[in-house]
């Protein structure tokens, strides 16, 4: 099982991103969570098997067809198990 923090930069806000990624996340079976960030960026942490991970950063890497991703930063971390569905969170203050 794997964990993987991915802040994806571009033009990633305004475009359903964060919907479009829960309902590809839930498709996929990971769990994690989604959520904007002040700079304009997408911040996502997602959990589960390797090959649902990796297809899920893949599906990152590009987002919905409104979206203009110019770069992914991943880092991998400690898987935890710590969630039940993967969803979509509020923008933190910033």
């Amino acid at each position: 099982m794997l964990r993987a923090h991915v802040r994806v930069e571009g033009k990633v806000q305004g475009v359903y991103y964060r919907a479009h990624a829960r309902d590809k996340a839930t498709r996929l079976g990971v769990t994690g969570w989604v959520r904007n960030l002040p700079d304009g960026s997408v911040e996502v942490v997602i959990e589960g098997n390797e090959p649902s991970v990796r297809a899920m950063l893949e599906w990152c890497r590009n987002g919905p067809a409104r979206a203009e991703v110019v770069r992914t930063h991943v880092t991998w971390e400690p898987y935890t198990g710590e969630f039940d569905r993967f969803s979509v969170r509020e923008t933190p203050e910033g």
